[in-house]
């Protein structure tokens, strides 16, 4: 075949490859707001140090940067569906380089001579620069993540939305390590660092990150017919369907009524009302064009052909909120997002999941320090420093390989196992309880690697899955949307968790006048005033309450890949009586390709 002007590259093309690791290069400058608490001489530590910042204050300035990531969301989504990439490229850009600079001045100028603490508007101008942070790290990964996804097709869609994604998650060890090589101790060099490192991959990306429209021999057949072709995505048209039906009770010119909108429920007893015939039924869809005549199709046999607009074939019954798309995924958006039942699941489970690991990436600094310290007269600050350096990397790597790793899982279980991928929700969850478990049984901190490397890979897995979830669930043309609405979640349970447990955190705390909340300063545990010497016991309460949130998503988790097994299982019992009758296949039911 040959190709002709205009057409779309190959799928391995050098442009999508090119689009592929441009967007790899921008979520890896997009993760740069967990660096804050759990660096080795990242600034989170240093920087609550030197502004003697509480537990509390230093968890609100990380939770700033977490708002900007989650609670712009939404928007950005919008923005990203309907401008493109670029126009988020370039405040991303803007807003790292001025949100690191920021920060970097306030730790440079120090708490005023003569004072104990920063004033309320320095430390609200932290938390402004925090937010700038996470506002432009969140529009880089939008833009990476919807250009990824619109760029694949749905076979590989988990697995390179998964490999972009742990750009992300590889972040923070990516430029912990610079700091911890090429300025060693000197955080104010590396906030410089982390504006450049993050703002350049931005202006990269403007010019290469973009959607690639698919071949048309790697679009997702509807009901897995050789002769369908799915709508381009890309294309505002909606194409013609035509079905050819091998019915000798047809009428010549008798119309025949347009079947309304058929969901798994009605499927078969649409089956029954077709009075005991067997119909044979090839449905295929011609790709529009803009500005030709649609004709009819040529006749191949004897066969008697009826056209029918797809405006005809998703047709819905009353109050069926799902308006479908030809790729046999729905199209949801606006109202019909906040009232779908899926929606609120989803956001259910990713708040419980996400909330969890969120708190612990904020607090996993201190209770390497509260193990450390309990029982430790010789106190060492550069060992301590070297035990959170540890729990950093774990972290990060084991998030990193969780993203990659659930992408590959669930598009074996969809591609290989004909499952839908919801039921690796319950793999997250169960990894999420797992890991609150270990870390819970820890009480020295030469064993919290493995509650981290456990909790690093849950959450990986946790934002290599839900996005991919979320496009079979609601669909592909306002996925970044979408996606920015589910991720109100984590800002709500990160919130709710991160600042509970700093709570809990300061009421072990030794009374006293309040100093700092690390030992950066510190020559020994006895000099800081806001430090739990209690090891364990200091956050022990807080990880009851996260397992139990866990166990709460594995239970949502199970309901919801058990649903969308039994409607899947149903569709397949349905289709292996009357074929025809997957043209009006409703959510998820491509994995019958």
């Amino acid at each position: 075949m040959h190709s002709h002007p205009g057409a779309p590259p190959a799928l391995f093309s050098v442009r999508r490859i090119a689009t592929l690791f441009a967007a790899l290069l921008v979520s890896l400058a997009s993760g740069t707001n967990y660096v804050y608490t759990y660096a080795i001489t990242a600034y989170g530590p240093q920087l609550s140090s030197r502004l003697h910042l509480s537990h509390t204050q230093m968890n609100v300035v990380g939770l700033s940067g977490n708002i900007g990531v989650y609670g712009t969301a939404p928007f950005w989504g919008w923005i990203v569906d309907n401008r493109g990439p670029q126009p988020l490229l370039a405040l991303g850009f803007v807003a790292l380089l001025a949100g690191y600079n920021g920060i970097r001045h306030f730790f440079d100028a120090g708490v005023p001579a003569g004072a104990t603490d920063i004033s309320t508007l320095t430390f609200c101008g932290l938390v402004v620069c925090g937010f700038l942070t996470g506002i432009g790290g969140n529009g880089g990964l939008t833009s990476a993540i919807n250009s990824t996804a619109k760029s694949f097709p749905d076979s590989l869609r988990a697995t390179v939305v998964g490999l972009v994604i742990s750009g992300f998650g590889l972040s923070a060890f990516l430029f912990s390590t610079i700091a911890h090589v090429i300025f060693p101790g000197d955080t104010s060099e590396f906030l410089l660092v982390l504006a450049i490192g993050t703002s350049i991959p931005m202006i990269i990306g403007f010019f290469f990150v973009r959607p690639i429209p698919l071949p048309h021999s790697e679009y997702s057949h509807v009901n897995g017919g050789p002769d369908e072709i799915e709508e381009d995505e890309f294309s505002a048209a909606s194409p013609i369907l035509f079905q050819r039906e091998n019915n000798s009770h047809t009428h010549l010119l008798g119309a025949e009524p347009e079947e309304p909108f058929l969901d798994d429920d009605h499927l078969e007893a649409s089956f029954e009302h077709r009075h005991g015939h067997q119909v044979e039924s090839t449905d295929y869809v011609v790709p529009p064009l803009r500005g030709a005549l649609a004709l009819s199709p040529t006749r191949s046999d004897g066969g008697r052909h009826r056209s029918r607009s797809s405006l005809a074939v998703q047709r819905r019954r009353p109050g069926y909120p799902l308006d479908k798309h030809l790729d046999g995924l729905p199209n949801i958006r606006g109202k019909a997002l906040v009232s779908s039942s899926n929606f609120w699941l989803l956001f259910a489970m990713c708040s419980l999941l996400s909330g969890t690991g969120l708190m612990y990436i904020n607090n996993v600094g201190s209770i390497s320090q509260a193990l450390f310290a309990k029982g430790n007269p010789d106190f060492d600050e550069r060992k301590a420093a070297q035990w959170q350096a540890t729990q950093v990397s774990t972290v990060s790597i084991t998030n990193c390989i969780g993203r990659i790793l659930i992408g590959l899982i669930a598009d074996s279980t969809k591609n290989h196992l004909r499952l839908p991928r919801s039921l690796c929700i319950s793999l997250v969850a169960a990894a999420f309880i797992l890991s609150q478990l270990t870390v819970y049984s820890v009480d020295s901190v030469e064993s919290l690697w493995k509650g981290s490397a456990l909790l690093g890979l849950a959450y990986g897995c946790l934002f290599g899955l839900f996005p991919t979830i979320t496009i079979e669930w609601f669909g592909l043309p306002h996925f970044s949307e979408n996606w920015g609405f589910v991720s109100l979640a984590p800002m709500i349970g990160g919130n709710v968790f991160s600042i509970a447990f700093g709570r809990n955190l300061d009421a072990h705390a030794p009374a006293g006048p309040a100093l700092n909340s690390s030992f950066a300063a510190a020559a020994a545990p006895s000099d800081s005033s806001h430090q739990c010497l209690q090891g364990r016991e200091c956050y022990a309460g807080s990880l009851v309450v996260t397992t139990a949130a866990c166990s709460l998503a594995l239970a949502l988790g199970v309901y919801a890949g058990w649903r969308d097994w039994r409607k899947e299982r149903r569709r397949r019992a349905v289709l292996l009586r009357a074929p025809h009758l997957a043209v009006s296949e409703g959510p998820g039911w491509e994995d019958g390709n």
